[in-house]
């Protein structure tokens, strides 16, 4: 009987010679890191979002009508920023539905097209909150005015006063 060589990686020791073991995969780690990354970026932007003021204005606390009158100094404060750029034409309660609204008028006085959203809120003689609304309005080009309506759902059956309690513009 002649004598062959033994197949190469025959007979030797593990981890020498033949083919190298399978690496073990990374996937789950890949995922892991994405994801934890994904959440710093989050966290990144709410706390610049947080720091650049979000919205350009403080609430309007003075309500139009005959709840309560604004001072000196609180309408100097609500002339500045996007608060400023909106002010209410008209308050009332349709008499079918018996629903508030709210007919605002949006003047954009920044140097960018802007997005609005301006929040009401409808409140008796007393200053009790009777409901709220929303008004949007888009791509409001510079000096340029919108007309919206922000239109409550709830029925009212007194006479009631309108304010704004938040104003967010954005460059569109």
């Amino acid at each position: 009987m002649s004598q062959q060589a033994p197949p190469p990686g025959w007979g030797q020791p593990p981890g020498q010679g033949g083919p190298p073991p399978p690496r073990k995969r990374s996937t789950g780690k890949v995922i892991g890191f994405s994801c934890l990354g994904l959440i710093a970026l989050v966290v990144v932007l709410v706390i610049a979002l947080a720091v650049a003021g979000g919205g350009d204005d403080e609430p309007d606390r003075a309500p139009t009508g005959p709840a309560t009158r604004a001072t000196e100094r609180e309408r100097a404060e609500d002339e500045s920023g996007a608060r400023g750029d909106v002010r209410i034409t008209t308050c009332a309660v349709d008499p079918t539905t018996k629903w508030p609204s709210a007919e605002l008028l949006i003047t954009n006085r920044s140097s960018k097209a802007s997005n609005y959203i301006v929040e009401v809120e409808f409140v008796d003689a007393s200053n009790k909150r009777l409901g709220e609304a929303l008004a949007t309005s888009s791509g409001v080009a510079p000096d340029q005015r919108s007309e919206v309506t922000a239109q409550g759902l709830t029925q009212v059956s007194t006479k009631i006063a309108c304010r704004i309690t938040d104003v967010t513009r954005t460059a569109s």
